[in-house]
């Protein structure tokens, strides 16, 4: 064998699997990168915008690290919010004044920027999550500022902020005991009430799952209805507090329904009944006439249908009405609340095809029991409200408002 030739292995040749060498993370330099186009541009956030745009910075990758440096002008320390080690702008939405004016500029900015690198929604959505989980870290003047970006933000319907990414996290029992939550959540009503309607906040409180439990926000001592008032009437959210009211009333109203629809269906002693309602209406501060009207729906609920036997339906109705006419009767106590009743049976009757024709004789039994006044049936007959079938039932009824004019001209 020639010294030149060089011996080779027979067999397969085994080719070797190049190994692939991720690039080491760097989130520093793309911060001072950004914090470096802030200072360039001067903080004007149109020129900002288009250097970014321009740049062949990796958004894909440093996402958070991109957020972290407009919220609070460089990056932080990983699993914080306080500074880390870099460059850092003058610039951010933290060092601005708590002024709408000033920090609307940085949400349309960042409107802008979403809609370029769409990729980048879910980075704010971590960058906010991780922001509002520690408050207690920031300064009562930059809560503030947090909570009038996050306000503004819902007014432009900021892409990558669901509801449930700042009300959830906030949810924490050390920043809702220090009343930190409460702070950052005034501030945020107040804020977005100025461009937008109570129903437009409740949209986004039911969105965000906590338009049933804003209480929970609320320090433990202070969780009562009427710390609630106190608390949003003091600021100005007059409107929020009569929501509320309303809305607590409705949960007290079922619970209502709920125990009178048991102690109906139990043929419970109606005197024993009649006490149990009436504290339930004092506890719970309810209207009397929200009262009425779910007093008719719970003993007409009770009646035991026989299907398309009209009779038998009629009977069992009419012997419903009897039964518990002292549970109406005690709570019917004015002309109004008479008068408020029958707008219910007439809107019961008008909706329920089973009932259409039994008006005039639900209205006979409940003046026999005492329930109804002549003064209220003449009023409902003569210039009642409610349209609802009315000119039907009035027909209906006109041969019973005779038998009382021809009786009371007896009398």
């Amino acid at each position: 064998m020639s010294s030149k030739e060089r011996p080779t292995l027979g067999g397969t040749r085994i080719k070797t699997r190049k190994r692939n060498i991720a690039a080491p993370l760097d989130p520093a330099s793309f911060a001072d990168a950004v914090v470096q186009i802030y200072l360039d541009n001067a903080g004007d956030l149109e020129l900002v915008a288009k250097s970014i745009e321009a740049s062949d910075l990796d958004f894909s990758r440093y996402g958070d690290t991109f957020f972290e440096v407009a919220f609070t002008g460089g990056r932080t320390q990983p699993g914080t919010t306080k500074p880390d080690e870099g460059e850092r702008h003058p610039y951010s939405i933290i060092e601005c004044e708590p002024k709408r004016e000033l920090i609307l500029p940085s949400v349309i900015y960042i409107q802008k920027i979403l809609r370029r690198r769409p990729f980048l929604i879910k980075n704010l959505e971590n960058v906010m999550r991780r922001f509002l989980q520690s408050l207690e870290l920031f300064e009562e003047n930059e809560r503030k500022k947090l909570a009038i970006f996050t306000a503004l933000a819902f007014s432009q319907k900021l892409s990558g902020l669901p509801p449930e990414t700042v009300f959830q996290p906030m949810l924490k029992d050390n920043l809702v005991s220090k009343g930190l939550v409460l702070s950052f959540l005034t501030d945020f009503f107040k804020e977005y009430l100025i461009d937008n309607s109570l129903d437009d906040l409740i949209a986004i409180l039911k969105r965000g799952k906590v338009e049933e439990n804003l209480l929970d926000f609320f320090p433990i001592n202070k969780r009562s209805a009427e710390a609630f008032s106190e608390h949003f009437t003091k600021e100005g959210l007059v409107a929020l507090v009569e929501y509320n009211e309303k809305k607590v009333s409705e949960v007290k109203l079922r619970e209502m329904k709920s125990t009178l629809t048991t102690q109906i269906a139990e043929a419970a002693d109606i005197a024993e009944v009649i006490e149990s309602a009436k504290q339930q209406v004092k506890d719970a501060k309810l209207l009397d006439t929200e009262v009425v009207r779910m007093l008719w729906d719970v003993i007409m609920d009770a009646v035991q249908w026989s299907g398309k036997n009209q009779q038998q339906n009629a009977n069992s109705a009419l012997r419903q009405v009897k039964t518990w006419a002292g549970l109406l009767n005690a709570f019917c106590t004015s002309g109004k609340l008479q008068l408020e009743l029958m707008y219910q049976v007439q809107t019961q009757c008008y909706e329920d095809t089973k009932l259409m024709k039994l008006f005039p004789e639900l209205v006979r039994s409940l003046y026999d029991k005492d329930v109804l006044d002549e003064d209220t049936i003449h009023r409902w007959f003569r210039r009642g409200s409610n349209t609802k079938g009315r000119q039907t039932f009035v027909k209906a009824l006109e041969p019973f408002v005779k038998w009382l004019e021809e009786a009371e001209e007896e009398d």
